[in-house]
Parts: C-alpha cells; structure tokens; sequence
C-alpha cells in the first residue's frame, strides 16, 4: 500500500468511544442482577471492543464469536459462516453485540438471530461503522460510532487480508497503482 488517507482520527475514535462507553452504561446500569455480556465479532471488532469495555461502568463479561462473509476480498459475499461461537450462556441476559462495520447486514442480522436462539433478556448491537451505501438487511445498530461513506476502509481492527489492523485511525484503503 503506497498511502491511505485517514477517515476517522485516533482522537475522534477515543472520543466516540468514551460517549458510547457511557451511553451504554447509563442504559443497562440497572436492567439486570446479572453482569452484561459483551460478545465481540472476530475479528474485526477486537480492538474496539477492548476500548469499548473500558469505558463502559456496568459489571460486564466478554465472549467471543467469529463470522465470516468477505473470504479473501474487498465486497461481501453475503453467505456469512460461523467459524466459533460463545462459551458464555447467555439466557436471561443483557447482551451486546459489538461489530467493526455494518455494512450490507448479512453478518450482524444472521449474528443476532443465532444469539436470539439462546433466549437472551435483551440484544443491543454496537458497531464502530455503519456504511449504509452497501445495506442490504436493515439493522438496529443500538450503539454507533460512525456512519461513513462507501469506502474499503482499514484500521483500526478492520483489515484487507488479515493485514494492516495495527493502523490506528480508520483509514480508506487506497491500493498501489
């Protein structure tokens, strides 16, 4: 990659996420005995869920599933496999479901349907971007960061190939010519 230009700052990101972090602490500060659980999507969303734990102030604990729908590529394929699910039982609980990007829907809509077969009390879904140029499936995202443009971004947790997650602002990925 010969550049890239930064769409989203480190210090708008940490921002975003610290009104978020409170925003979903005011919200789920009492609706439950039971601690939050926080799963995030693998493995984009990594990054932004460690952020985002921080700052949320409700006893919380974190699983992990992983989907897929891009393969190798820069468009979804909109056949979303799951590659691992959660460990956590989720019954009767508060559950927050956090995604880099949402884009066309697939992912996130066949994630909370999977998650709602557990009988949660409650889903929420947190995304740090939501790119609504390539929606597909309409989605409540409950906790959003961004909305963007209809960019192949990177950084951040989200990748091209498993590489350039270190980055970190959301950058648009501008491949060498």
């Amino acid at each position: 990659m010969s550049g890239y230009k930064v769409l989203i700052s480190e210090q708008q990101i940490q921002k975003r996420i610290a009104e978020l972090g409170a925003e979903i602490s005011q919200k789920l500060k009492s609706s439950s005995d039971k601690p939050l659980v926080v799963i995030g999507v693998l493995k984009g969303s990594f990054i932004f869920l460690a952020d985002l734990v921080r700052k949320i102030s409700t006893p919380l604990e974190i699983d992990f599933v992983e989907a897929s729908s891009y393969g190798a590529g820069t468009t979804s394929s909109g056949e979303v496999k799951l590659t691992r699910d959660i460990k956590i039982p989720i019954a009767g609980r508060d559950v927050i479901l956090v995604e880099d990007i949402v884009d066309t829907g697939h992912t996130i809509s066949f994630l909370t349907q999977h998650l709602a077969a557990h009988k949660p009390r409650s889903i929420s879904v947190a995304s740090l971007l939501f790119k609504p140029a390539r929606q597909i499936k309409e989605v409540k995202i409950d906790f959003l960061g961004f909305t963007i443009d209809d960019y192949f971004v990177i950084g951040y947790g989200l990748d091209l190939n498993n590489k350039f997650r270190e980055i970190k602002e959301v950058v648009i990925y501008e491949p060498s010519k």
